[in-house]
C-alpha cells in the first residue's frame, strides 16, 4: 500500500518509518501524501502512541530533488497550492491527536527537521544533526517557522538545551528508549492525555492557523523571486550561488 514508508500497527503502538534509505529519506509529494494516510489510518486503529523515524542513516534530508526541480517550472498558483499542502501536513502532525515520538537517526535537515519539531517528543542519536538549511537556496522555511517559534523561541538554535529534542541517546538505544517512553505513555489514561493534547492544541489553533496563511503566502511568494530561482539552479548544478538581492 505504502510506496515510501513503511506503517506497523502493533496493539497500542503504531510505528511510522520513512523508507526511502537510497534518498535519505527525502520529502516526495508522494511520501505527504502517504504520511496524511498513515496518519489517517493509525487514529483509526487502537494505537494509543506513535514513533516516527527513519530507515537507513538519514532521518529525512529535507525536500526530494526532483520536486525541487519541478518548483522552478510551477506558477505562482501551483505555488501556493504547493505550500498549503505542506502546510496542511505541518499541522496535521502538530495536532495529531495521539501522543507522536521522534525517533531521529540521522540527518534531520530543511522538511526532515520540520517533522521532527512538530513530534510531541523528539529522541536523537548523538550524530544527528538538525538544521533549516531552506536560506542556503534561497529558500524560506516560513511554515515551520510558526510551530518552531512557539516551540523554543525567536532565537534559540542548539536542539537539546532549547527543547528540539527531548533526549540524546546513542544509536542502539534509539529505539528501544522510544518503545520505553511509548509504553508510558500509553500506560497513562488515554483519555487524559487526548484532553491534554486537545487543549494544548485547540488554545493556540486561531494563532497558528492566523499565521499559516502568511507562511503560505511567503512561502509561495519567494518562489517567484530571482535569489530563489538561482539558489535552486545553483544547487541543482553543484555551484555557488550569484545573489541578486531584493530589487527596488
Amino acid at each position: 500500500m505504502y510506496q515510501t514508508l513503511l506503517l506497523d500497527i502493533s496493539g497500542s503502538l503504531a510505528t511510522i518509518t520513512l523508507n526511502r534509505p537510497e534518498k535519505r529519506n527525502a520529502i516526495s509529494t508522494q511520501m505527504m501524501a502517504e504520511l496524511q494516510t498513515a496518519l489517517d489510518e493509525i487514529e483509526r486503529s487502537h494505537a494509543r502512541v506513535g514513533i516516527l523515524t527513519g530507515a537507513g542513516k538519514a532521518f529525512c534530508a529535507g525536500m526530494d530533488l526532483d520536486m525541487l526541480a519541478a518548483i522552478a517550472k510551477q506558477s505562482p498558483a501551483e505555488n501556493q497550492e504547493d505550500s498549503r499542502r505542506i502546510a496542511k501536513l505541518f499541522r496535521r502532525i502538530w495536532s495529531f491527536p495521539r501522543p507522536l515520538i521522534g525517533a531521529v537517526n540521522g540527518a534531520a535537515y530543511a522538511g526532515g527537521c520540520g517533522l521532527a519539531t512538530l513530534c510531541d517528543f523528539t529522541l536523537a542519536v548523538p550524530e544527528a544533526k538538525f538544521g533549516y538549511t531552506e536560506v542556503k537556496i534561497g529558500f524560506l522555511p516560513a511554515i515551520v517557522s510558526v510551530f518552531l517559534t512557539r516551540q523554543i523561541g525567536e532565537k534559540r538554535s542548539e536542539a537539546k538545551e532549547f527543547g528540539l529534542v527531548s533526549d540524546v541517546v546513542p544509536a542502539d538505544r534509539l529505539m528501544p528508549r522510544a518503545h520505553e517512553l511509548a509504553e508510558l505513555l500509553i500506560a497513562a489514561s488515554p483519555s487524559s492525555l487526548t484532553r491534554s493534547k486537545h487543549l494544548l492544541v485547540s488554545s493556540a489553533a486561531p494563532g497558528v492557523d492566523h499565521d499559516l496563511e502568511r507562511a503560505i503566502l511567503e512561502n509561495a511568494r519567494i518562489r517567484c523571486t530571482p535569489d530563489f530561482r538561482e539558489g535552486l539552479a545553483s544547487f541543482l548544478e553543484k555551484r555557488k550561488p550569484v545573489w541578486q538581492g531584493e530589487k527596488q
